[in-house]
């Protein structure tokens, strides 16, 4: 699989993120593509975070809930999907599908044998992450969910499929300006540090193919793991849940979440981010912290 390397010189002095890099080459199915994830925090914690991104971001999202994990003595972990971040990047599409991008998930949980993981997703974080209990349900204890959805073969709505056209006509997407549109209260450094994975259009195959990957219809792949991981979340799930929504989003936001919420079992009433948008991890240090409130609680 011929795939590309950002150099790390891109990610010298990134804005509010300092966290040393940390790869593995050797996953079972991906030899000879590194995988990129950052591990803070103490290894023997009682409680490890599992902080899963989506499109078209990387670990660098989690820089604000990061500390505020590792204060409350948690572990934190963070790894970047193949096509994203410091992860390689394969450059053919067709080396992308969902079974691509779950499988490398659970083959990383497996390598580090995470035990009483918080799911911490958003977005693909969660399209992916919330269909892993169906294969490592033992080894999750809690959830924290944002802005994502279970695809269970229909689309999410307008809002996704005008996003999906959108990467579709823009080969040439700007990662970092899309990043500025979505979150105005960034700062010209850390819209450049989400364009710092991505030197040239060559690099973003993975992102102009996450949109095309979304399960929108019964028989497209992925689907089936959605309905079931929905019935496991519905009839199975009983640990803690805490959902944080970020209200401007057009995409994934209040209507998606609502659905979501009626699907896992004893979810609470949401911590509405009423400035936010999609990438609600922008106000992460406030979730981060209520979460852990909540759990203790």
């Amino acid at each position: 699989m011929e795939a590309l390397r950002t150099p790390d010189a891109r990610f010298e002095k990134l804005a509010g993120y300092d966290y040393a890099p940390r790869y593995i080459d050797d996953l079972p199915g991906y030899d000879g593509l590194r995988l990129h994830y950052i591990d803070e925090g103490p290894l023997d914690a009682e409680h490890t975070c599992l902080c899963l991104h989506g499109e078209p971001t990387w670990a660098y999202l989690y820089r604000k809930m990061t500390p505020v994990f590792t204060s409350g003595g948690c572990r934190v972990i963070a790894p970047d999907f193949f096509g994203f971040g410091r992860s390689d990047k394969p450059t053919a599409a067709e080396s992308y599908s969902f079974s691509f991008h779950r499988n490398t998930l659970l083959r990383f949980i497996e390598r580090l044998d995470l035990k009483n993981v918080t799911l911490v997703c958003q977005d693909w974080g969660g399209l992916l992450g919330l269909t892993l209990p169906l294969d490592v349900g033992d080894r999750l204890a809690r959830l924290i969910v944002m802005n994502t959805a279970i695809a269970v073969g229909a689309s999410p709505g307008k809002g996704f499929e005008a996003w999906r056209d959108y990467v579709r006509n823009t080969p040439n997407l700007s990662v970092g300006s899309l990043m500025g549109r979505a979150a105005p209260s960034l700062s010209e450094a850390e819209r450049a540090a989400y364009d710092a994975p991505f030197p040239s259009d060559d690099f973003k195959e993975g992102v102009r193919r996450f949109p095309e990957l979304v399960p929108t219809s019964p028989d497209m792949e992925g689907a089936d793991l959605g309905r079931e991981a929905a019935t496991w979340w519905s009839e199975t799930w009983n640990g803690p849940t805490f959902m944080a929504v970020g209200m401007q989003d057009p995409v994934l936001g209040p209507p998606v979440m609502a659905a979501l919420r009626q699907v896992i079992r004893g979810c609470p009433q949401p911590l509405e981010i009423a400035d936010a948008g999609h990438f609600v991890q922008e106000a992460g240090d406030v979730i981060a912290a209520r979460a852990l409130a909540a759990f203790a609680r």
